[in-house]
C-alpha cells in the first residue's frame, strides 16, 4: 500500500501573534494511507493543517512533501506539487455553480485534456453533483457541499489531501458516506490522507494510522486499531 513517507514534519512551530499554538510538531505519514489527527477543541489540529497549507507561516520547523522542502512555498506553489487543503466550512462558493466550483479546482493545471478527465471522474464519484450541476453552491444540502469541496480539491490531482472536519454538520448516514469514500481514494488512487475530525471513531474507523494531539503538541502516535483498543488513552484524551 505504501512506498515510503510522503510527509515529514519536523520542529514545527507555528501560531497566530502573541504566542505559538504548535509547539515542536514531528509527525510522518507514509504514502497512499490515510492519518487521523485527532483530540479535543483547542489542541491545535485545524492551525495544523494551515501550517501545512501554506494558509499560515509557520515560525520554526520544517514541511517536506516527496523529499522537497516546502518552508517559504507560496498556497498556489504548494496546491502545484500537490497539496489541497479542504478547510472546516468546506469553502464552497455559493454564487458559482456546482460546475464552475470544481472547474476552480483544475484552473492551474496545464494538462487540459487530464482535468477534463479529472473533472468527469468526480462526476462519476459524486453523482448527486453530476444531477445538479447547474446548480449554484447555495442550493445544495451539506453533504453536498462536502461533496462539491472533495470534488474541487480531487480536480486537481493532489498528492496529499489536508481535509479538516469532514464530518462537521452532517448527518450519520453522510459521515459514514464521507469515510468510506476516503477509503475508497485511498485504495483506488493511492491517495495520502491527513485528516483532522473531531468524530474520533469515525477517523479511527478509517485511518491507516492515529495521531493525538492535545496543547498544540503530539502526544502520541500508533496505528489506528491500537489508538482504537487503548482504553487509557482514549480516556486521558479522546473522551470516550
Amino acid at each position: 500500500m505504501t512506498g515510503g513517507d510522503l510527509l515529514t514534519v519536523r520542529g514545527l512551530v507555528a501560531g497566530y501573534g502573541a504566542g505559538p499554538v504548535l509547539h515542536e510538531i514531528d509527525l510522518t505519514v507514509a504514502r497512499g494511507t490515510i492519518a487521523a489527527v485527532v483530540g479535543a477543541n483547542g489542541a491545535g489540529k485545524t492551525t495544523l493543517l494551515r501550517a501545512l497549507s501554506g494558509t499560515l507561516r509557520p515560525v520554526a520547523g520544517q514541511v517536506v512533501l516527496a523529499g522537497e522542502d516546502l518552508r517559504g512555498t507560496p498556497v498556489e506553489q504548494l496546491v502545484r506539487r500537490g497539496v489541497a487543503h479542504v478547510p472546516e466550512g468546506r469553502g464552497v462558493i455559493g454564487e458559482l455553480t456546482v460546475d464552475e466550483n470544481l472547474r476552480l479546482g483544475g484552473l492551474w493545471r496545464r494538462d487540459r485534456a487530464d482535468a477534463r478527465r479529472a473533472l468527469d471522474e468526480v462526476y462519476q464519484l459524486f453523482e448527486p453533483l453530476a444531477r445538479r450541476r447547474r446548480q449554484h453552491g447555495h442550493q445544495l444540502s451539506g453533504g453536498e457541499r462536502q461533496m462539491l469541496a472533495l470534488g474541487r480539491a480531487l480536480v486537481g490531482r493532489p498528492r496529499l489531501l489536508l481535509l479538516d472536519e469532514p464530518s462537521l454538520g452532517l448527518a450519520p448516514r453522510v459521515v459514514a458516506q464521507t469515510m468510506a469514500l476516503l477509503r475508497h481514494l485511498r485504495d483506488s488512487t493511492g491517495l495520502t490522507v491527513l485528516l483532522v475530525e473531531q468524530n474520533v471513531r469515525s477517523a479511527l474507523s478509517v485511518a491507516d494510522q492515529g495521531v493525538v494531539m492535545s496543547l498544540g503538541r503530539v502526544v502520541h502516535t500508533a496505528p489506528a486499531a491500537r489508538l482504537r483498543d487503548d482504553d487509557d488513552l482514549r480516556h486521558a484524551y479522546l473522551g470516550f
